[in-house]
């Protein structure tokens, strides 16, 4: 295991692009198969591309948000005393790595802009305080809870067809959570991913020699003082925790009026809201709160460039009719035994190219409820299986990746080398999941 984690290791040191270029490169990979196996010219594939383009802003926005607002809440004094209370739990490097999988698991379940973020925050805590624990590696199991959320409380496609009318209600009616995210086939496969995960990500720890290690001291923050003489009104202003308390106060307010209304139904604009004032709130004054977003903001520079590169990557995959023909591919070589699981492959391939849950599932959804009905397969595991698919693979999509990587101040091919064999694992779990439950 560790020959081959070397390996692995040194592969993507060497041939992965920055996330930039990986971007760049898929955008033209995606032009060319479009020319190749759909009837679009190319005068059509750059229009199909521009149109795109812009079309994630408001998503774009929401992810620099769940970065800064993230790091924020994290950097506060009392939210750092909470991570260090649970990283005093490891004792060693072993134990942090099983602890770091098992907690972003467990938050990328609940919600998965929470867990994106909770679980780089958390790793970061983890490396501050147990020594001799590679930081690529805890950094990797971080991300790799990731893969659970489309089956859980924040899943997209599930949480879509169980929506009074959705774009294919009338194929296939109302679906209950019941029967996807709560079905016994779904917690069966979840239940155990959160055993043959953490247990993977310990096998992965590196020769001590390969192992590598930050300095603690890089992670401690400059917190802003408070100035007491010579403050002018402003300076007061900015120093004030009254000002704090009262914006904090009217965030929560609507928090629970929320929750009281709506549940327990967390979405990004929900987490982002509450990590907003809860970091308002936890640092006390305007200033020691700006400087936190300050220094937040410098990891966001991925997100901002790279975004719309996908997006119009996406607008190439759905107008040029790319996915459609990669999904129907899938489907004529399925039988009613083997469906689940190419639904399962087809969906992971075409989410390289449509990152996105809702968007893949608007494109796929037609094929695939077509041939479920064709073959009498269950519509619920249907929508399931592309759901797993598309989390899957996010495993080596930097797409996804950008928060944590920007948090953790690592690049996509310090970690893509555990990430792809912890892939290769979580694949084989979903598929026999898909294939015999």
């Amino acid at each position: 295991m560790k020959g081959l984690i070397s390996l692995s290791n040194k592969i993507m040191q060497r041939y992965l692009p920055d996330p930039f270029l990986f971007v760049v490169i898929l955008t033209l990979a995606v032009f060319g198969l479009g020319l190749i196996f759909t009837e679009s010219s190319s005068l059509e594939m750059v229009q199909y591309w521009g149109d795109g383009f812009w079309s994630l802003l408001a998503f774009s926005m929401q992810m620099v948000l769940v970065l800064v607002t993230g790091y924020v809440l994290a950097s506060s004094p009392l939210f750092k005393r909470f991570l260090g209370f649970l990283a005093s739990f490891a004792k060693s490097p072993g134990s942090a790595i099983v602890i770091v999988t098992v907690v972003s698991m467990i938050a990328s379940w609940i919600n998965w802009g929470f867990g994106l973020v909770i679980g780089a925050l958390f790793a970061k805590e983890l490396a501050k305080r147990v020594k001799g624990v590679d930081y690529r590696l805890l950094i990797a199991s971080a991300y790799s809870g990731f893969v659970v959320w489309h089956a859980g409380f924040s899943g997209s496609i599930p949480l879509s067809i169980a929506t009074d009318g959705h774009p294919f209600q009338d194929l296939i009616g109302v679906i209950s959570t019941n029967e996807t995210i709560f079905a016994t086939s779904t917690l069966i496969i979840v239940a155990a991913l959160f055993i043959v995960l953490p247990i993977t990500n310990r096998m992965l720890m590196p020769a001590k020699d390969e192992t590598i290690t930050v300095d603690p001291e890089l992670f401690n923050e400059t917190a802003a003082t408070l100035e007491k003489e010579a403050m002018t009104p402003a300076d007061k202003l900015e120093n004030s925790m009254i000002l704090s308390i009262i914006v904090a106060v009217l965030g929560i307010v609507f928090l629970f009026s929320y929750f009281v209304k709506n549940g327990f139904a967390l979405n990004l604009d929900i987490v982002n809201f509450l990590f907003l004032f809860l970091g308002i709130l936890f640092h006390g004054t305007p200033k020691r709160f700006l400087t936190a977003v300050q220094e937040a903001i410098k990891g966001a520079s991925g997100i901002v460039i790279q975004f719309p590169f996908y997006a119009g990557i996406m607008g190439m995959m759905t107008a040029s009719g790319l996915a459609v023909v990669m999904s129907e591919a899938f489907v004529s070589i399925s039988n009613d035994v083997t469906f689940y699981f190419f639904a399962f492959l087809s969906a992971g391939i075409v989410n390289f190219f449509v990152p996105s849950g809702g968007g893949q599932w608007a494109v796929q959804a037609p094929i695939m409820l077509d041939a479920a009905q064709t073959l009498d397969a269950s519509v619920a595991k249907t929508a399931m299986a592309v759901a797993w698919g598309d989390a899957w693979t996010n495993l080596i999509q930097p797409f996804w990746a950008l928060p944590a990587l920007a948090i953790a101040g690592l690049k996509a091919k310090d970690i893509m080398g555990y990430c792809v064999i912890i892939l290769v694992i979580s694949g084989v779990v979903i598929s026999l999941g898909l294939l015999f439950l």
